[in-house]
């Protein structure tokens, strides 16, 4: 599994679990649930904050967000092994 924050721009990926922390709530309640497929779909010209795509429409993350985001990318190698 990697972090949300380490996907490149049009990868999609798998949410997979949160870090358990204050955000953790957050993120849920803006879409961000288990299961739910994310597409990575802008970065801004600094690094911070991207742009993903969840549920159906577009949302803007900070990447100490994104990095609290544990997802699995379909056909990658850490993900045959982890399933």
């Amino acid at each position: 599994m990697k972090r949300l924050s380490q996907i490149s721009i049009g990868q999609k990926a798998i949410i997979r679990s949160f870090d358990k922390d204050e955000i953790f709530l957050k993120l849920m309640e803006m879409g961000c649930v288990p299961g739910e497929s994310v597409t990575i779909d802008l970065v801004a010209p600094l690094g911070d904050p991207i742009s993903i795509s969840i549920a159906g429409y577009s949302l803007s993350l900070r990447l100490e967000e994104a990095d609290r985001i544990w997802v699995e990318v379909p056909g990658s190698e850490s993900a045959i092994f982890e399933q």
